[in-house]
């Protein structure tokens, strides 16, 4: 009898190619949300009562920006976005399980086990490696899609290109101008990363478990893709509004000629301000487009990713 042995599970780099893949379709369609989350993030800041409105909500961001700017308008930033999902998505979605597995095996638990503190440290860590990677990517691409030539809000920062951008960047502020915002960066990976994928796999493990869906159903991945994008738009969104503002903000050189941000510190300094002047609505500015946004971006980042995963093992275990 022929012994039938168990494939391998996929390296690193395959997990980081598939998710990277996975990553840059999701955007593609969630980008426009993120361009009005951007915008309505920036209005009215550190303004008491909102000051002058630009935009009334995500709709009308949407529909004055396909007016103004037509689809160049609503896809602003979308070639650093593309570089930015590949970074983050390939290490999120790469690293997590080696991570996971690794933290089980340190405690004696098995490799299958779902441990939700296990769980939840790996996808944070994963994060966190895939945020400072990609972190002058998300820096030039917010602020891409910030700028406005028709209904500017916020500091305005024009560039014609990504590569103008990260040119510009660096020749006004230096090497550390990239790395602008990324203890913002991180917080707010950290944060999204850290149930993202832990709420995927437990509901996607309950459903089949329990019988309810088929465990490798299109179904499946989208219910559970559905629960993780609501839980990762709450705990995300004040880290987010932080990080926007902080990229965005105006810069004066100090006395040692390092450029340093006039409005906010650090991510801490941002929030403590935004909640004095705004209150806590402030936090969660542009939280609606931010659910659009994030909601279509995890439900087809996940879905693709396993999608792409199965067909990929296919092809790999018919060639073994």
């Amino acid at each position: 009898m022929a012994s039938s042995t168990i494939p391998p599970p996929l390296s690193m780099l395959e997990s980081f190619l598939c998710g990277g893949l996975a990553g840059c379709i999701a955007v593609t369609v969630s980008n426009p949300a993120e361009v009005a989350k951007t915008r309505l993030q920036l209005q009215g800041e550190l303004v008491k009562g909102g000051g002058k409105r630009v935009y009334k909500d995500v709709l009308d961001v949407l529909a004055k920006t396909w007016r103004n700017e037509g689809i160049r308008g609503l896809q602003r930033g979308l070639g650093p976005a593309y570089v930015y999902q590949i970074l983050l998505n390939g290490s999120r979605l790469g690293f997590y399980e080696p991570f996971r597995r690794t933290i089980n095996r340190s405690i004696g638990r098995s490799i299958t086990d779902q441990i939700p503190f296990t769980s939840v440290v790996a996808g944070a860590a994963s994060g966190i490696i895939g945020a400072s990677f990609g972190n002058p990517l998300f820096l030039i691409k917010a602020r891409m899609q910030a700028y406005s030539p028709i209904l500017p809000v916020g500091t305005q920062h024009y560039y014609k290109s990504s590569f103008d951008a990260l040119a510009t960047i660096f020749r006004t502020e230096k090497f550390w101008g990239l790395l602008r915002g990324m203890d913002a960066a991180i917080l707010r990976t950290a944060m999204g990363s850290s149930v993202q994928l832990p709420t995927y796999k437990w509901t996607k493990n309950q459903l089949g478990s329990h019988g309810l869906l088929p465990s490798n159903s299109i179904l499946t991945y989208l219910v559970s893709s559905s629960v993780s994008g609501v839980c990762v738009c709450i705990v995300m969104q004040p880290a987010d509004t932080a990080l926007t503002r902080v990229y965005n903000q105006p810069t004066t050189r100090t006395p040692d000629g390092r450029l340093s941000g006039i409005l906010y510190r650090n991510p801490i300094d941002c929030l403590w301000k935004t909640f004095r002047t705004e209150g806590v609505f402030g936090w969660y500015k542009g939280s609606t487009a931010q659910f659009l946004r994030v909601a279509p971006h995890t439900i087809i980042t996940l879905t693709v990713n396993d999608i792409i995963l199965g067909l990929y093992k296919d092809i790999r275990n018919r060639r073994s």
